[in-house]
């Protein structure tokens, strides 16, 4: 099967996001100037540099009570910085709650019943249990083509482990089965792993 997006695919669901997978779900907390705190998932998450550590996520579609954009993007364009919550297997349930389209100025961290704690770096809370959190810096947000599609890049100042997730000195996700997106609806919850040497290692 071949198809051209502007055209259509013809198929019940999109298969474009099926296609990029698996896809690491960035668990975004923010904060806004008024100092509600906010968190939701966002699957088009990844790094993209080392020295120094940079992060990107994008965030795509409106909210009626938002100038441009989602609670995300306006709460990290007034303050500049985020924070990158790992989504383990345990809070999968409570991950899809803080998802829901809440008005504006909704604590998500009280409606999905998950405990925060404070940043070290920066003014935001994270998800206190998470196996790790990403504390950044936004860096730029670039808009991209088509409505309501933002990238927002951000560099890494803190990071936050859990204890229990460090195996011989290495962050094994094994240890508690993180989350990732497939596509459509389905999710998958990494188990096992292999290491795979380079020619040149």
């Amino acid at each position: 099967m071949f198809y051209r997006p502007h055209e259509g695919h013809g198929l019940p669901h999109n298969p474009f996001s099926a296609i990029i997978a698996p896809r690491p779900i960035g668990w975004i907390s923010t904060r806004s100037a008024d100092g509600i705190d906010n968190l939701a998932p966002y699957s088009f998450f990844n790094g993209v540099a080392y020295q120094p550590p940079q992060v990107m996520f994008s965030t795509t579609g409106s909210k009626p009570d938002r100038l441009r954009g989602k609670d995300t993007l306006g709460n990290i364009e007034q303050t500049g910085v985020f924070c990158v919550n790992v989504v383990e297997e345990e809070g999968l349930q409570e991950m899809n709650a803080t998802s829901a389209a809440f008005p504006a100025g909704t604590d998500e961290f009280a409606a999905g019943k998950v405990t925060k704690a404070a940043c070290k770096e920066i003014t935001c809370s994270r998800v206190a249990l998470a196996p790790a959190a990403l504390e950044c810096r936004m860096t730029q947000v670039v808009k991209l083509r088509g409505d309501d599609n933002f990238v927002v890049f951000g560099e890494v100042v803190g990071v936050h482990m859990r204890d229990d997730c460090l195996v011989d000195g290495k962050f094994d996700v094994t240890r508690f089965g993180i989350v990732a997106r497939l596509g459509y609806r389905d999710y998958t919850i990494v188990r096992e792993s292999f290491e795979l040497t380079r020619p040149d290692d």
